[in-house]
C-alpha cells in the first residue's frame, strides 16, 4: 500500500480500466468526477474519497476505502472501494428500465400467419378512417 497515489492509477488498480491509458482518457474526457467536480489524472486520491466512474451502462459512485497501486486480482481490487448505497439503488431501477424496455421491443420469433396478416392489415386500413 502507498501513501498517495495518482487518481489514474488508483483507477487501474481497482480495476475499473483494463490500462491506466483507458483511465488516463476517461478522466481527461470527463467522465471521472473526484468528489463532485472533474480532475486531473495527477490527482492525489485520499481515503474516504468519492468517485464517479462509468462502467457500461452504468455509472458507479465509490468511495475510496484504501490506496494501492498495483493491480492486483479482482477480489483484492474490491477492497480499495465502497460502492454507495444510492449509487446501488440507481443501478437497480435503471438495470430494471433497460429489461422492461427490452421486453416491449422483442419481435415475434415467427412471422404473422395469414389471418394475423389480414387482422394487421384491417387495422392498419381502420387507424386511417
Amino acid at each position: 500500500m502507498s501513501e498517495s497515489v495518482r487518481l489514474d492509477k488508483w483507477l487501474w488498480a481497482a480495476r475499473f480500466f483494463k490500462t491506466r491509458a483507458l483511465a488516463k482518457k476517461a478522466i481527461e474526457g470527463g467522465k471521472v468526477h473526484y468528489d463532485g467536480g472533474r480532475a486531473k489524472t495527477s490527482k492525489q486520491v485520499e481515503i474516504g474519497a468519492l468517485i464517479r466512474v462509468p462502467q457500461g451502462w452504468e455509472i458507479l459512485e465509490v468511495e475510496v476505502v484504501s490506496l494501492s497501486d498495483q493491480r492486483r486480482g479482482a477480489p483484492e481490487a474490491r477492497t480499495l472501494y465502497a460502492e454507495t448505497d444510492e449509487s446501488v439503488q440507481r443501478r437497480a431501477k435503471e438495470a430494471e428500465a433497460r429489461r422492461l424496455t427490452n421486453e416491449a421491443m422483442q419481435h415475434p420469433l415467427k412471422r404473422p400467419d395469414k389471418k394475423q396478416r389480414r387482422d394487421i392489415q384491417r387495422f392498419q386500413r381502420n387507424q386511417g378512417e
